[in-house]
């Protein structure tokens, strides 16, 4: 079970060798990587249970209105919405929406038992305040989505079976890089997508509000992954990076075509009266890969960033080039500026919270950049 730590900031112990934390020397061993994200943590901080930075009470009718933009929904755009008239639509709209918001609430249970997990193993203080931060921070973005998905429907979902598998994978994997790839760069990459995407196309303003909060805190999660593969793709051996190379193109392709497919959850179709069986199919004709392409077009399209996040860490080879361009072009992916999407919204959420706060920017130039 090698770590795969290159550096000594991602160093591991076993989980149950607490006393290897107690070993005086450590202490004194701390790395400065992770400096600048910590002190940046209350240029973004925000509290979900204090209506000064979000009000979940804010009122939208579900029955009566899209809650996101239904020119993004999978489903009306094949034959299962030729057969739903409009209040049928926007029931199954809003249910696809549930299903998300509640995958992405699952997804942030998983980052925060994740971060907790490298608490009890990172060697390095630096790393393990690091770790602890973002624990705290999953811990709201957990209280935010439940608060939301009460809200406007009064409970989540169950996890679907792709993601559930996933994400129960990399929290319960010993290997810090399976934690670090996994939950860091991928599981992020498609968070940072999904809400550069909401914020963009939901109507429900609570919702948008919510995302870019969240936003100001995943930007540094994903600042995290960002120098574990600076500091560890580059001294990799071939069958080590091969190894993680490998297990990323397995994840990208179970996602891609798992993550919402009509079969991970048929209950929705129920709901409004239509064979799950049937909506597959239909949905299996429609997604082609000439589709999948169109929709990759868009900077914020989830699997587009994840492609991104993959490609700018070195992770991607000519090995499995393939298994991405037969979606995307690579190239041109490749030739764009290193700031990830959402970036932007990220940044003007940092600002409002540090007015709203009365606090003073504790980084003298952009929070973002000065972070990397």
């Amino acid at each position: 079970m090698d770590n795969i730590t290159k550096d000594p900031a991602y160093n591991a112990v076993d989980p149950a060798d607490f006393p290897a934390m107690l070993n005086p020397g450590r202490y004194g061993e701390r790395s400065t990587a992770f400096d600048k994200i910590i002190s940046a943590t209350h240029d973004h901080f925000w509290d979900p249970l204090d209506k000064k930075y979000i009000d979940f009470t804010a009122p939208f009718d579900i029955t009566k209105e899209y809650i996101v933009n239904p020119q993004m929904n999978g489903d009306l755009k094949t034959a299962i919405g030729d057969r739903l008239d409009e209040g049928q639509k926007i029931k199954l709209a809003n249910l696809d929406t549930l299903w998300s918001m509640s995958s992405i609430l699952h997804g942030e249970q998983g980052a925060l038992s994740l971060s907790a997990s490298l608490c009890h193993i990172l060697r390095d203080p630096g790393a393990q305040e690091y770790a602890a931060n973002q624990t705290r921070e999953e811990a709201r973005h957990v209280t935010g989505f439940s608060k939301y998905i009460h809200a406007r429907w009064g409970a989540p979902c169950t996890v679907g079976p792709a993601l559930g598998a996933l994400l129960n994978d990399i929290v319960s994997s010993p290997l810090v890089w399976k934690k670090i790839v996994g939950m860091q760069m991928l599981i992020e990459g498609l968070a940072m997508g999904a809400f550069a995407s909401l914020y963009k196309e939901a109507r429900d303003p609570l919702l948008r509000h919510l995302c870019q909060l969240v936003m100001t805190d995943e930007a540094f999660h994903h600042k995290f992954g960002k120098i574990w593969a600076d500091r560890t793709i580059p001294n990799l051996s071939k069958s080590e990076h091969e190894l993680i190379e490998d297990w990323a193109a397995q994840v990208f392709q179970v996602l891609l075509y798992n993550l919402g497919s009509p079969d991970q959850k048929a209950w929705i179709y129920e709901a409004v009266g239509l064979d799950p069986a049937w909506c597959q199919q239909a949905f299996m004709e429609a997604i082609t890969d000439a589709a999948i392409r169109e929709d990759m077009q868009d900077a914020t399209n989830i699997f587009r960033v994840l492609i991104k996040t993959l490609l700018k860490a070195g992770i991607i080879t000519d090995r499995t080039k393939g298994v991405y361009a037969a979606y995307i072009d690579m190239a041109e992916l490749y030739n764009e500026g290193d700031r990830m999407v959402g970036d932007d919204i990220a940044e003007e959420g940092i600002k409002y919270l540090i007015k709203l706060n009365g606090g003073k920017l504790v980084l003298p130039s952009s929070t973002l950049v000065a972070a990397e």
